[in-house]
């Protein structure tokens, strides 16, 4: 996230009439701009393997050859879609050897492993693998397109911490979340929202994991809410005055000053430089607090980009990423 300083940062077709093809977007020219919190749940494309344990001193996972960020897809050639379904199989086909053949994925190719379980002091049959095979967070939403109900939030990719990858999902969806405290940023130490969760209050589904976000179809009814044209020429945007909106009590969409410092037309993600400049913003929360990823930057009126990081070592600064590049890859 640097531009040209180094800084400490934290984690958002037709064909013409000539020879060469290009891109053509359906987005809308006016979209319905966010703000709101949203709790975020993915589910893996495959069981995730996150990391290894002892087992009667021995890593038995390890010592198999299964490497951290391999998935799991069958066992004894069933395939199997979640740890439950894992779980259960495992219990069914343990035999007197207890070896068992998993089928993995791993760099896009299959291959199967002999996994022997071992008991433990309990006399439990362990495998010796730390598995995942789903993600919950929060974020907020940053846009949504009312002739599409495509749907854009966070800004950035969502990663698995183990692993340090992109986490490749099968599907998800987002739901309703309330923000009930707020953890200060500090310099050096980024704060966050804290949330209460209510997933039975769905918002709309997810289809995909993007480098600038995630993204699909909004089921809810549509909020009631101004639209804002988009930015679909980049030198539009331009330094000085914008505005933030997030919500950072209850779920209240509200809007804050910032002042954007620099803008980089070239890098992938930090496209917009910030600083907060509202006062009481930063008096409630310090600054950039992790959870805002994904809040709308508007300018002269229209929706030029989303909030992506907090910049650590000054967390009243941050980077937004161009609302085009979220909107381009939400259509892929």
């Amino acid at each position: 996230m640097n531009f040209k300083n180094k800084l400490h940062v934290l984690f958002i077709g037709l064909i013409s009439l000539l020879i060469l093809p290009f891109n053509v977007f359906a987005y809308s020219d006016y979209v319905i701009p966010g703000g709101e919190n949203i709790g975020i749940q993915v589910n893996s494309n495959g069981i995730l393997i996150v990391g290894f344990y002892e087992v009667n001193n021995q890593l038995i996972g390890k010592d198999s050859g299964f490497v951290i960020g391999d998935k799991i897809v069958s066992i004894n050639n069933q395939t199997v879609n979640n740890i439950q379904e894992m779980a259960n199989l495992i219990n069914d086909n343990i035999n007197e050897t207890s070896t068992i053949e998993v089928g993995i994925m791993r760099d896009n190719k299959e291959k199967t492993l002999s996994l022997t379980l071992t008991k433990d002091e309990n006399n439990i049959y362990k495998t010796g693998l730390y598995v995942k095979d789903q993600i919950n967070g929060i974020g907020t939403l940053t846009y949504i397109d009312p002739e599409t109900k495509i749907f854009g939030g966070l800004g950035h990719e969502i990663m698995e911490k183990s692993t340090g990858l992109k986490f490749e999902i099968k599907d998800g969806k987002i739901f309703k979340a309330t923000v009930t405290d707020i953890e200060r940023s500090n310099n050096g130490s980024p704060g966050e929202k804290k949330a209460q969760f209510f997933k039975e209050d769905i918002y709309g589904d997810i289809s995909e994991n993007e480098n600038s976000g995630i993204f699909g179809t909004y089921t809810d009814t549509l909020p009631n809410k101004k639209l804002y044209k988009v930015a679909k020429d980049i030198n539009e945007i331009k330094t000085g005055p914008a505005i933030m909106q997030t919500s950072i009590k209850d779920n209240v969409v509200e809007s804050f000053a910032i002042n954007i410092i620099k803008i980089d037309k070239q890098n992938q993600m930090k496209n917009i430089l910030f600083e907060i400049t509202d006062e009481n913003l930063l008096a409630e929360t310090g600054g950039v607090v992790q959870g805002m990823s994904g809040s709308p930057i508007l300018q002269d009126n229209k929706l030029i980009g989303a909030v992506t990081h907090v910049i650590v070592n000054d967390s009243t600064k941050g980077y937004g990423i161009f609302i085009t590049k979220m909107l381009e890859e939400g259509e892929q």
